[in-house]
Parts: C-alpha cells; structure tokens; sequence
C-alpha cells in the first residue's frame, strides 16, 4: 500500500478560531487525551457521586455507528470518533465455519467481526453545553481487511487527543486526520501499513502529544514500529522498528535526568526511546502476553503491568541505559491482583489496579506493598473501561451500566453505585469542569449534580 500525506491550508483560520473557542477556559475544563491531563487517570476538581436514568443526566446523545474511543475534552468541545457500516454484514457462517472461528482458525475466539465490509471512519464533535453535535466529518471510507473482537473490539476504539487548537483522529491501519475546532481538515497521513492483530481482537492505541510531535506505536504481528511525526504538518520525523507482537499500551513520554524518553509496554520488553531521534535508551523483559495497560509514573520511577498470561506489575526505577532485564533497576514486581485490560490510576503514592472480573487493589508503589488486595466489589461485574478518579474518589465504569464510586485511600470503601438502565461502558469515564461523561455502545452522556450552562 502505498504511504500518503496531505496538508491542507487552514492553521492560520484555526488559531483564529481557537482564540475564540479556548478564551477564558479554564484548565478543570480539559481532558485532552485518553489517561487525562495527568496521563495518570487523574482529573482536575471534582466530579458527581449521585444519578440514574433520570436524575441528573444533563444530557445525552445517541452515536450513531460503533466504537469504543474515549472522548476527549477541550473547554466546551468534546471529541470522539465511531466507524459506520456502509452495507449489510454477510449472513451468519454455517455451523463448520463457525466451529473454525471457535477455534481461531477465522478470527480466534469473539475475534474477526465487521472484516471486509465498508465503513465510514467518523469523527464527531459535541457541544460539551448541550450534547448537540456541532459538526461530524467522513475521515475515510474503506473496507478493513480484518475484524475485532465481537464484544469489546470497534473500528474506532483508538481515542482521539487534542492540544487545545487542533484534533487528533487515529485510526490505526487507516492513518491518522487532524481537525481545526470547526471541522476543517488540516492535514492526513496514510502509514502505508495493514496491522496484523492477534486473533484479530481490533486495533486501539491512542496518539500520544508531546510539545510539537505526535508519537503513535504499531505493535502487530508482523512489522511493528514506533513513529513520531510533527503534528503541525503531519511529517514523519522518525520511525523505529519494534521486535514485538500484538500489544495496546499507549506511549508514554517522561523526562529524566534532562532527557526526554518515551516508554511502551509490550510482551517482549519494556522500551524506552530518545524522544528527539527514536533511537533506543533501555529495555526491560517481564511482562506477559497481550499487554493494554498504560504506564504511569512517580517519583523517577515508571509502573508497567500485564494482566493476561503471565501476569506481571514491575517498578522501574530510571536513570540508566541497555538492558536492566534481572538488574535492581527493577524495584518491585507483583503478580497478582493486576489488570489485563483497565490501565491504573496513581495518586499520592498509591496505585489503584481492577481486574477484568472486579477484583479491586491499592499498592504502596514505593514498597509494592498492597494496602488492601483483590477485594470484590459487592456484586459480581465485568470491566474493560479503564478507572478515572477524582477528589479523592475513584470511578468504575462496568459493563453491566453500573458506575461504582470507591473511596481513595488505604481502606477500601464503597462510595456510591449508580446504574444507567440498558446500557454498557467499555470506554472509559471522562471527567472534567466537575462534569462526569460517560460513552455507552450507542450513546454519550453528560451528568451532572450541578446542572450548570
């Protein structure tokens, strides 16, 4: 396939059009990618405990399509994208087919839904007041050339980011498109690439913003790489190859010792590149398999987990350079009561980790010591949406449309539960300007205690 940029002429009418947007904004109003403004799931000010079906839902919004990006926010914009099938899916396989897909032989298990048939990649942009959609643009049309999982998986599963002046919209094997405020599109680019997905489970790694430059990481199961490009034309600055297999932990950049590094999670290594030239500082083996969790980071110390086969939770102290496999740069592992999906949430020294079936823990992260461990919640749920917090409170968003309010903390203490009827969260909660934003398989709400214009 052949690789493609295209830079359209508008940065001067989006600065203009920002200036109006972002004036008097203030930053408890931003949550400009997928972990916060923190990258540590922590929101700035506070955030509702109390709603239901009809009490304090300031307003909701019906999305069309399917997917699983989590919004993002800028001041009175909120950003998202869905993928819409054009045609009808094919009849359901016979039964000898399906037997085959059971035994991932067409998509392993749940994997390989909505191959092959048409879509159109969309990004959305929500009037954070009212619900109402200020614009929705087409980024692409195209017909994947592999699926994802039924249950979890999305064409658009990757969230977007935003630097306050422009959006961010990845979709994976189909490029990246930035946006003006008002829609317009500034610049795109094709990688030139057809991610390979284990069991085809989806593609899903959010773009990462860094001062001037983007960083994106395709980790698949053949030809992985790490990219950074400069995210005011969309030119590629570096590329890196990746010895690494299918993973859907974001990037994460950190400086240290006055250089600045990005670090990503994967099964093989734990690696870290020079921001400036991708070239490689450190490696670290570890981890299990299938890695999504996204690193976090305190004190000089950076905190990487696995929760599939293999299970694994390193702390990594920083500062050195090759390969610290087996070294006492790793200063504490643990291995039960992780994550395989849900990244964590760090605040005040300790780490909050929620396991696919809602088993709940708080670690010391300079001991590695639980505080309290794989505590169940008081009925039984399912999570893929990863925990926010704020105000000294963390919020769990299930798949069973309950959104369960935990108390920070070294005891475990059950705030408040709060069902929305019919609904399920995979996307992970959003809050910002003390306003709670939850995305369902078809739906975007805003709640809030306050009912403030």
């Amino acid at each position: 396939m052949k690789k493609a940029m295209r830079v359209f002429p508008v940065f001067f009418a989006c600065a203009i059009a920002h200036s109006v947007i972002a004036a008097d904004v203030s930053d408890q109003a931003h949550w400009p990618n997928w972990r916060g403004p923190f990258l540590t799931g922590m929101a700035r000010g506070d955030a509702p405990v109390s709603w239901n079906d009809t009490t304090n839902i300031k307003w909701k919004t019906e999305i069309p399509g399917r997917g699983h990006s989590t919004p993002v926010i800028w001041g009175d914009r909120v950003f998202l994208t869905t993928a819409i099938p054009t045609e009808k899916p094919p009849e359901p396989a016979p039964a000898a087919d399906q037997g085959d897909q059971r035994q991932g032989r067409r998509g392993g298990p749940g994997g390989g839904a909505g191959a092959n048939i048409e879509h159109r990649f969309e990004v959305l942009c929500v009037d954070r007041r009212t619900g109402k959609v200020i614009w929705q643009k087409t980024a692409k049309t195209a017909r994947p050339h592999e699926g994802y999982h039924r249950a979890y998986g999305s064409f658009a599963s990757n969230s977007p980011a935003t630097d306050g002046k422009y959006v961010y919209a990845f979709f994976g094997s189909r490029g990246i498109y930035c946006y003006d405020f008002n829609g317009k599109p500034v610049w795109e680019k094709d990688f030139g690439v057809q991610m390979r997905m284990r069991l085809q489970f989806g593609e899903g790694v959010a773009p990462v913003l860094d001062g001037d430059r983007i960083i994106l990481t395709f980790d698949h199961e053949a030809g992985s790489f790490i990219v950074a490009m400069d995210k005011r034309t969309g030119k590629e600055l570096w590329r890196t190859p990746r010895d690494e297999q299918s993973a859907w932990s974001i990037p994460f950049v950190i400086e240290h010792a006055g250089r600045r590094q990005i670090i990503v999670s994967a099964t093989k290594k734990v690696r870290s590149y020079d921001i400036q030239t991708g070239k490689l500082i450190w490696e670290c083996a570890g981890l299990g398999s299938n890695v999504i969790p996204a690193p976090v980071h305190h004190n000089g110390v950076i905190y990487v987990m696995s929760g599939h086969r293999d299970p694994k939770l390193m702390a990594i102290r920083l500062g050195r350079e090759g390969d610290l496999t087996g070294t006492d740069a790793v200063v504490w592992t643990q291995t039960r009561g992780l994550s395989y999906t849900a990244s964590p949430v760090l605040h005040e020294g300790k780490l909050y980790t929620v396991t696919d079936s809602g088993l709940v823990s708080c670690f010391n992260v300079v001991t590695g010591e639980p505080y309290y461990h794989q505590v169940r919640l008081p009925r039984a749920y399912n999570f893929k949406a990863s925990p926010v917090g704020a105000a000294g409170k963390i919020y769990l968003a299930s798949e069973d449309g309950d959104v369960i309010i935990l108390k920070m903390g070294e005891k475990f203490e059950v705030v408040a539960t709060n069902k929305l009827t019919d609904q399920v969260f995979i996307a992970s909660p959003v809050i910002a300007g003390g306003e709670l934003f939850l995305r369902s398989q078809n739906r975007l709400y805003c709640i809030s205690e306050s009912r403030r214009k």
